[in-house]
């Protein structure tokens, strides 16, 4: 009997590591995502952020960083995923279109969403004052937003994946 109460021990399942820090990865990068856009945010243009003067720069400070741990998380997030099919010898194209467009809105948002943000706040004439924002902010919030939204749903599916994961 002690020979089979070794064998059911041993069958224990153990994820790998990259599954690990594919999960933990995928929900830290979310939950600051999320906490970025529902608390930091909206904090600070209640405040009157947009009317004062140093607005662009700090927002673009603030972006560049996380925009750059944004990076690095869909990279880790993307080799996890290709790691965990590899060991399992099986495909998943759904996923790793997932994981690429995850790389691919960091990309956007780090090169293209930001700049072009910080761009249209700063302004050129020392005389003007920031009273208003520019019709163009709201275009690139609007689309941000569509890019962060694609962002979570995607992260939440591929979270969901390796979640379930058996490797």
């Amino acid at each position: 009997m002690s020979a089979i109460s070794n064998i059911k021990s041993n069958a224990e399942y153990k994820p790998s590591i990259w599954q690990t820090v594919t999960t933990l990865t995928l929900g830290f990068w979310l939950s600051v995502s999320l906490f970025l856009d529902w608390v930091i945010m909206p904090s600070l243009y209640l405040s009157g952020m947009m009317s004062q003067d140093g607005f662009a720069s700090a927002g673009y400070s603030l972006f560049w960083n996380f925009n750059r741990i944004e990076l690095l998380c869909a990279s880790l997030v993307l080799t996890g995923v290709l790691v965990i099919l590899n060991n399992q010898l099986r495909s998943a194209p759904k996923i790793v279109f997932l994981a690429i467009l995850l790389l691919g809105i960091s990309l956007a948002d780090t090169y293209f969403l930001t700049p072009q943000m910080s761009a249209a706040g700063v302004s050129l004439s020392l005389f003007d004052s920031v009273a208003e924002i520019p019709a163009k902010m709201n275009l690139l919030h609007g689309f941000y937003w569509v890019l962060d939204l694609v962002k979570l749903m995607a992260g939440g599916v591929v979270l969901g994946w390796c979640w379930r994961q058996k490797v």
